[in-house]
């Protein structure tokens, strides 16, 4: 079965007011996640060893393999887009008790956990991504990936909350200014009760 892309949960303008306008959605999620889905798509159709095989599956074996990096790129960035729109609401920004509680007692704040947040997804040169991350051991990380890679590839732990730093994802609405759009993810965007429902 062919992989498809999800549908947004909220309308292409439902982010407008809280800095993500109709045009970065239309162009993210329409343009750039399709065009993932289709070459991932194109992948399995000439591998017979892929078909059947779920997402997550092909991420993780094709990842760190030569030969098939072209197919880990669509697939990381496939499963990296879906858990982003989840990542995202219209009433983004408000922490529920559960996860704040784990923030402060894993990062020593609130505010603590952003600026860790922040500094990985500022730091992270070029294309990628920043995470905030359950670790095997029960605590709350943050790591940073290039390009189309993932907790889930790594085996770094359980992806919380993601945010997308390709130039794509904040060109339109920030230029060239990555921390301004890390800040309003974390204030105005971020999606915490999708964050905490993801907490084993």
């Amino acid at each position: 079965m062919a992989f498809e892309l999800p549908a947004l949960n909220f309308s292409h303008s439902a982010l407008a007011g809280r800095g993500m306008s109709q045009e970065t959605l239309e162009l993210h999620h329409d343009k750039h996640h399709q065009a993932y889905v289709t070459a991932l798509n194109g992948f399995v159709e000439k591998n017979a060893d892929l078909q059947n095989k779920t997402l997550e599956e092909i991420v993780t074996e094709t990842y760190g393999d030569a030969e098939r990096e072209g197919t880990f790129n669509q697939a990381g960035q496939h499963w990296n887009h879906i858990h982003f729109w989840n990542a995202l609401s219209p009433q983004g920004g408000r922490i529920p008790g559960k996860l704040e509680a784990r923030l402060a007692t894993d990062f020593g704040s609130v505010d603590a956990f952003k600026k860790t947040f922040k500094t990985a997804a500022t730091g992270q040169f070029g294309s990628g991504w920043a995470w905030l991350i359950q670790k095997f051991d029960g605590s709350l990380g943050v790591i940073k990936t290039p390009n189309g890679v993932n907790p889930l590839a790594t085996g770094e732990g359980k992806a919380l909350l993601g945010l997308d730093v390709w130039e794509h994802s904040y060109y339109v609405d920030f230029r060239n200014r990555r921390p301004d759009y890390v800040d309003n993810f974390l204030d105005q965007l971020a999606n915490y009760e999708f964050a905490e429902s993801n907490l084993a």
